[in-house]
This record gives structure tokens, C-alpha cells and sequence, in this order.
């Protein structure tokens, strides 16, 4: 019996499951102890019958007990991979949970800071409507800014951030009109005072190096490097590489230039600190020095001036309109006569670029110069800019200015059809072409600070170095 019973429990184990084992097996013990007392009462023996029926009901009992490992391993093999569970009810339950009261305070001290992205057409009265100011605070804060022009004319995108009472009082406002400026305006016993601040910029030297597939530009931005830096590398090599047409593709470049950040963002590009250049398989290369007199450009790692006395041109992009010519009929004047001057056509506002080291001779209006600025330069040379829209901020007689400096703006001041520079290059007075007369060569580096020089180039050239055959970002 004790055999056929495990074989009957194994096999409806596997085959149908708990509820059907403990039927089966119910079934079992019935029939059999059925059995048994019939078999007992025949033999006269009802004590005995009673007996084994309880003994059979206990085996029963050990029997489940004993067989819960079997049932979880049924559990394991329910949840092998495969296993479809679409027939398994799901329930879904909501319940409206109540969230607890927070009291609201009732602090009307209590300070706040607000922001509010300026749009066009704003004004700073619209801004404190939106940022909630008291009527009170807001009168007071127009009459006590109503003569700073930079709250008269805001940027839009820009941003306003006010620190202000839960009853809206006005307590500061910041404003940021510039990456490098920044208004504070504080409200002291009843009066809002400004503040102006210059934002304290981070200073990282980043080294970056390309390959031209296509055009100097295109290289940067695969690189990663702003355009400001490519433009300035143009302009560093301008006098040794036409960057339109002698560009060759693998040409390869490694540059050393300042980033600034504020706050952990960055906010501007700064100058090329170092930078070498191979076209056609030539190397080029180029440090920034600045002495303390004020002595300051690009030169060779061996100390040589990379600059020319003169620049190619008063105008970074532009083209010629009229050349030098002894005889040219004129457009205003209707008549044919000389033209002892370049001009370069270029839209109004364009800036003007001082071509050499110099001082401002004239910074005024003269007949059919328009508006008129003369340089003199080292020696017998000077510079005639004409017809111009402004002069430059600052810019006035006897002041002293460096090549590349803006001096002023392109216009159509004084006898002049259109929007033009007129520019003129003199020789002891005279005009002469200047794309054809010999340039004098450019000032060498001061003896006195070649020792200075040699030692802030020493580090920038070995930054150089460390980007040889590479293509790799550093970032200090």
C-alpha cells in the first residue's frame, strides 16, 4: 500500500496539482479505511476499526506537510521564461488619498526672489507689474533711476531678478546688460541707490589643434573652436597666408587661446595666446607679448615682428570700389580728376581700423572729406580716413592709437554718393597707391624686453608642442 501510496502522490502532484492531490488522496484514505472498518466489524472488532481509521487520518496530514517542498518547486517551474500569464486576473485599485493641511504663513516679511526675462518692447514698469512691486515702490524706484540710461534701454532675452517681500516690496534689483557688467540697485532707507559692477571673469587657456578639409572655418568648427579664434589666426598670418587661396587641404593648425567664465559658464572668447600654422608644409608660428610699456603683438618664438608697419586694408571685409588713379571722372562733382585714394565700399557703420601705430593728427569735419581722421606715423608717413558716419568713442587729437584699433565708422559724409571708406596713404604729405608702394618694415622688439618675451614664450611654445600630431582638447 505504502508504494502504491507515494506513486499516487507523485503523480498527482505533477499532473494535477495541489487541490487535485488532496482529493485523490482524500479519496484514498476513504475508500481504504472504509475498507478496513467493514473488514474489522466483520471480525467483531469496532475497536479496532476505530483505531486505524485515526491512524490513517494522521498519515494523511504528514503526508501534506511533507510534501510542501514539492509545491514550491511546482512554484519555481510556474515562473520559467515562456510562461503565459494572460489567464491570470489583474485587479485594478484607485483610492483617493487626503493630503495633509500645510498652513500657508502669513509672513508678509517674508523675502522672495523673483525673475522676469525682459521682452520687447518692455519697459522697467512693466517689469515691476510682472514681478508684483507695490504701487509705492514702484514710483519710487522710476524717480530714482529715471537718469541711468541702461534701465532705459533694456536688452530683450536679457533677464531681471528682484529680491522682494511677500507684500511686494521692492528690496534689489540685479540686472546682468552686459557679460561684464552688472547693475545692483539696493533700496536704502527709502531710496533705491545703483550700484554699477564689473562681473570678476575666469580665465581658462584652452588648446585646441584641426586639420583643413575644406576652409580654415569649416576646420574650427569641427574642432570645436569659436569663429573669433579663426578670425584672429587669419588675421595673425594675414601678411604670410592668403587664407582664400592658399589654403591646401591637410594643411594642420594647434592654437593656445583664453576662454572666460563666470559663474562656471563661459561668457567670451579672448585672445589667441599662441598659435603655428603648416601650409604646403611650412610651418608658421606665433606668440602674444605685451610689455608693460605697452609694447604688444605677435611674434616669432625667436622674437620677430609678425606685423607689418601698415595693414592691407582700414576694413576687415569690404571690397574696392575705386582705386588710385590720376584721372577718374567724379560722380558728385561731374568732372574728371585725380584720385589719390583707395575706396573700399562697405555698409554704413562698418568699423574703420587704424592700419598703423600712430597719433590723431585731425578728428574733424573738413569740405569734401566728410567727416576726416589723419594719422601720423612713424617717420614720414601718414593715414587719411574719410567720408566716415562717427568717430570712435574717446577718439580725439593727440590721442595715441594701435594698429587694428577702430577709429571709427564707415559713411557717406562730405562729397559722397553712397556708404564708403575713402583712405589715403601719405609719404611726407603725398599720396601714394598703397598697394603698391614699398611698405617700411615693421618696428623689431625692444631689446630691453626680449628677456620678458623669451620667458612668457618658452611656456606658451611648449603648450604647442604638446599638441604635436594630435588632434586632442585641452582645457586647464
Amino acid at each position: 500500500m505504502e508504494k502504491y501510496l507515494w506513486i499516487s502522490v507523485s503523480t498527482n502532484i505533477l499532473s494535477l496539482g495541489y487541490t487535485q492531490f488532496v482529493y485523490s488522496y482524500d479519496k484514498l484514505l476513504y475508500s481504504k479505511g472504509a475498507e478496513k472498518i467493514e473488514h474489522a466489524a466483520r471480525q467483531n472488532d469496532g475497536t479496532s476499526a476505530i483505531s486505524t481509521a485515526l491512524m490513517k487520518k494522521n498519515l494523511r496530514w504528514l503526508v501534506v506537510l511533507s510534501s510542501i517542498p514539492l509545491f514550491g518547486m511546482v512554484a519555481a517551474f510556474g515562473i520559467l521564461p515562456n510562461t503565459l500569464l494572460k489567464d491570470v486576473p489583474v485587479q485594478k485599485i484607485v483610492l483617493d488619498l487626503s493630503l495633509p493641511d500645510i498652513p500657508q504663513t502669513a509672513d508678509a516679511n517674508m523675502k522672495l526672489w523673483r525673475q522676469e526675462r525682459i521682452q520687447r518692447n518692455d519697459s522697467v514698469a512693466s517689469l515691476l507689474v510682472r514681478l508684483k512691486i507695490n504701487n509705492q515702490d514702484a514710483t519710487n524706484f522710476l524717480r530714482d533711476v529715471r537718469n541711468i540710461k541702461t534701465m532705459r534701454r533694456l536688452i530683450p532675452g536679457k533677464t531681471i531678478h528682484a529680491q522682494t517681500t511677500a507684500a511686494g516690496e521692492l528690496l534689489t534689483l540685479r540686472y546682468f546688460p552686459s557679460e561684464e557688467e552688472q547693475l545692483l540697485i539696493k533700496k536704502t532707507d527709502g531710496v533705491f541707490k545703483v550700484d554699477k559692477r564689473l562681473i570678476k571673469l575666469e580665465t581658462h587657456i584652452q588648446m585646441k589643434s584641426g586639420v583643413i578639409k575644406s576652409s580654415l572655418f569649416a576646420a574650427t568648427d569641427d574642432a570645436n573652436i569659436p569663429d573669433s579664434v579663426a578670425i584672429q589666426i587669419a588675421d595673425i598670418f594675414a601678411f604670410d597666408i592668403d587664407f582664400h587661396r592658399d589654403l591646401r587641404k591637410e594643411d594642420r593648425f594647434k592654437v593656445v587661446y583664453e576662454s572666460h567664465y563666470s559663474r562656471g559658464d563661459p561668457i567670451k572668447t579672448g585672445r589667441v595666446l599662441a598659435v603655428e600654422f603648416v601650409n604646403k608644409g611650412k610651418p608658421y608660428q606665433a606668440v602674444y607679448f605685451e610689455a608693460n610699456d605697452k609694447e604688444r603683438g605677435y611674434y616669432t618664438p625667436d622674437g620677430k615682428n609678425l606685423r607689418r608697419a601698415f595693414l592691407r586694408s582700414p576694413l576687415k571685409f569690404s571690397r574696392i570700389s575705386s582705386g588710385f588713379s590720376r584721372s577718374r571722372y567724379h560722380p558728385v562733382l561731374k568732372k574728371w580728376r585725380a584720385h589719390k585714394g583707395v575706396d573700399y565700399a562697405a555698409p554704413r557703420g562698418t568699423p574703420v581700423r587704424a592700419t598703423a601705430n600712430g597719433t590723431v593728427a585731425v578728428s574733424t569735419r573738413q569740405g569734401g572729406y566728410g567727416k576726416l581722421i589723419i594719422l601720423k606715423h612713424r617717420g614720414r608717413y601718414s593715414t587719411v580716413y574719410a567720408h566716415l558716419s562717427a568717430f570712435a568713442k574717446g577718439l580725439r587729437k593727440g590721442r595715441r592709437v594701435n594698429q587694428g584699433d577702430i577709429i571709427g565708422y564707415v559713411g557717406s559724409t562730405g562729397l559722397a554718393t553712397g556708404p564708403h571708406l575713402h583712405y589715403e596713404f601719405r609719404v611726407n604729405g603725398v599720396q601714394r597707391n598703397p598697394q603698391r608702394v614699398v611698405m617700411p618694415a615693421a618696428i623689431p622688439l625692444a631689446a630691453k624686453n626680449i628677456a620678458a618675451f623669451n620667458k612668457k614664450a618658452k611656456p606658451l611654445m611648449a603648450r604647442l608642442n604638446m599638441l604635436r600630431d594630435t588632434n586632442l582638447v585641452f582645457l586647464d
